[in-house]
């Protein structure tokens, strides 16, 4: 028998990538969010002998849309570069399911219907009748739940059977059917016949125990939803992620420290144990091994607790509801209310935010969630940002003093959302000028989050990704940091050198010149601003670790830090250039070096000119 290959088609969130990867092995992410495949993955698998190839098309409502993701994939679909199609659906919403089912099987005769999540739909009192609907379609159908395994070896086995039978092809090349000659008219007059087509089918094949069987949607969605309530529950929960992520991070970060800089010390023993020269073992160890341990330990922790819960939401069908409570903002600042997701994503790892505009079908939009994704702060400043207002902002402990900061540090956070729309309004009306896109925002059902699948995609499709990102950055920032505070000129090291030709511009910005030139030298990873600030101040040829805050409160202050200091500093913190694992990504996005420049020089501006703002006023008062 030979090879067939299927495409794998339906509407976003009615299970189709969970359905590819239970089929085929391949564990490709599978987000509780409208457009979250963007891309077309393939999978194999063999069933009796008979070999498949399963693409997984981007989600789509119908073959006439008109993003380039759901362009590509009607393409496709009708260019006949598969030899069948399984068209997922989601039996509780099938009427709405079928309308693109319809579209495909006139194009492609081997279509299965596989009608997914029917234990959701069970439990909502809908049930569906599969031999009258496959009677009404003229295609088989399969109910399965994919989550659950339900349903799968009977889809494989019809799918075999489907694709070995011989079925005559059917003309589909008339202007009624082709997308190509979607005329106004022809999509109007075609829309509506379908439309009562796929109602006609659900009424017959489907049945209904409850009046309105999504109710606890719709009661949950009146809290959600709701301006009065949405706003402040988004606050409340981000505010609660960004405690949970502060708190919870502290300890692992300072065992996985106390690890990685131990085996550091056992490193150095065999280097000399070896004969190596001391200077050796200084760049290696103290320089390219020091900055490697200490991102792992600073950003690892905030990752693996951040984007489990972010991925939570996810999984829940909470975020498509952010983005709707965002959406008025984002279109009065000329963007798409799809931005508020990549700007929350941004908030584990603007990378992860960049890569997430994709969701964004308008290109002008989504080079301006692009642009503006790094004014959110991302897990690798909050350790700054935290230990300063534990320092300078928050004087109680325990308890209160941790929702102090909490609060002090989800007031930062809405100053960088802030922010955000202030730039991306002013993108809107000058470089990016543009009419404001249409988008369809589905809102899926509320489900149960699958606990194991999150800790996997999360830990595996963004913490260790963005982590290895920041380790290939940070080494070769190691030994340029070493270089710099071991090779001296005229008695002094270059990173004196640097820091004192920085310093009148840190002085006008409310700085100095060791911090200016530790963001410099921090490109590769924010998380090593800090350590860089203080191998500056004690002159040490490696970087410092600090022990507590109060200890790390008395140096700053010995060398001149103030209230004032420490407010430029978290502004500072907040807005300025990406770290280098983000502009690599923007680079990759946009495949523009001016617009990866650009992103560098708006955040860095906004920063300095709030710096001197703040530095000026703080003059005149005192």
């Amino acid at each position: 028998m030979g090879e067939y290959v299927v495409a794998l088609a339906g509407n976003p969130n009615v299970g189709k990538s969970t359905v590819f990867n239970a089929l085929t092995g391949l564990k490709q992410h599978t987000g509780n969010w409208s457009g979250k495949t963007v891309e077309c993955a393939e999978g194999r698998f063999e069933y009796n002998g008979t070999k498949f190839t399963l693409a997984d098309i981007p989600g789509m409502y119908s073959l006439f849309s008109a993003s380039a993701e759901e362009k590509a994939a009607a393409e496709f679909i009708t260019s006949r570069k598969a030899d069948g199609a399984v068209v997922v659906c989601d039996a509780s919403c099938l009427e709405r399911n079928l309308y693109l089912a319809l579209q495909i099987i006139k194009y492609m005769p081997k279509t299965i219907v596989c009608v997914n999540l029917i234990d959701e739909a069970e439990k909502k009192g809908i049930t569906v009748n599969r031999d009258k609907l496959s009677e009404l379609l003229g295609v088989p159908v399969v109910l399965t739940s994919a989550r659950n395994n339900t349903g799968l070896d009977e889809l494989c086995s019809t799918l075999s059977d489907v694709m070995t039978a011989d079925i005559p092809e059917q003309d589909s090349e008339s202007a009624e059917n082709n997308p190509e000659n979607n005329s106004d008219d022809n999509c109007e007059n075609n829309t509506e016949k379908l439309a009562q087509e796929a109602g006609r089918i659900t009424g017959e094949a489907v049945t209904f125990r409850n009046a309105d069987p999504h109710i606890r949607d719709r009661k949950l969605d009146r809290i959600f939803l709701k301006p009065a309530t949405g706003i402040p529950v988004m606050l409340l929960l981000f505010g609660l992620i960004m405690w949970i992520t502060a708190v919870g991070a502290n300890y692992p970060s300072q065992l996985l420290s106390s690890v990685l800089f131990g085996i550091g010390d056992i490193f150095s023993e065999w280097l000399f144990d070896f004969g190596a020269p001391e200077w050796l073992e200084s760049l290696l160890i103290q320089g390219i091994y020091k900055v490697l341990a200490w991102v792992v330990s600073v950003m690892l922790p905030p990752m693996a607790i951040f984007f489990p819960m972010f991925t939570l939401l996810e999984d829940m069908g909470y975020l498509p509801r952010l983005a709707f409570n965002l959406d008025r903002c984002f279109k009065c600042a000329g963007a798409c209310g799809k931005q508020g997701i990549t700007m929350a994503m941004g908030l584990g790892c603007n990378a992860c935010g960049v890569t997430g505009c994709r969701i964004i079908n308008s290109p002008r939009e989504r080079l301006i969630a692009v642009l503006t994704n790094c004014f959110v702060p991302c897990n690798g400043r909050f350790p700054t940002v935290i230990a300063i207002i534990a320092m300078f902002f928050v004087v109680s402990g325990g308890f209160l003093g941790s929702l102090l900061s909490g609060a002090v540090l989800l007031s930062v956070i809405l100053l960088g959302v802030i922010m955000t729309l202030l730039m991306s309004f002013l993108l809107s009306k000058t470089i990016l000028r543009g009419q404001p896109s249409s988008y369809i925002l589905e809102l899926p059902p509320y489900r149960l989050p699958q606990i194991g699948k999150i800790l996997i995609r999360s830990l595996l499709d963004r913490t260790i990704f963005v982590l290895g990102r920041a380790c290939t950055a940070a080494a070769p920032c190691g030994l340029l940091i070493w270089l710099a505070a071991n090779i001296n000129i005229s008695g002094e090291s270059i990173l004196a050198h640097i820091s004192g030709f920085l310093d009148p511009f840190g002085q006008l910005m409310g700085l100095d010149g060791v911090i200016l030139m530790a963001f410099i030298f921090g490109f590769p990873a924010n998380e090593i601003v800090i350590p860089i600030i203080l191998m500056a101040y004690l002159a040490k040829g490696s970087l410092v670790e600090y022990s507590n805050t109060r200890e790390l409160y008395g140096l700053l202050t010995a060398n001149g830090w103030t209230l004032r200091t420490a407010v430029c500093m978290v502004i500072f913190t907040l807005f300025h250039f990406p770290c280098a694992t983000t502009c690599m990504t923007i680079k990759k996005e946009t495949g523009s070096l001016k617009y990866t420049l650009l992103s560098i020089i708006l955040p860095t501006s906004v920063g300095i000119i709030l710096c001197m703002a703040v530095n000026l006023l703080s003059n005149i008062l005192n």
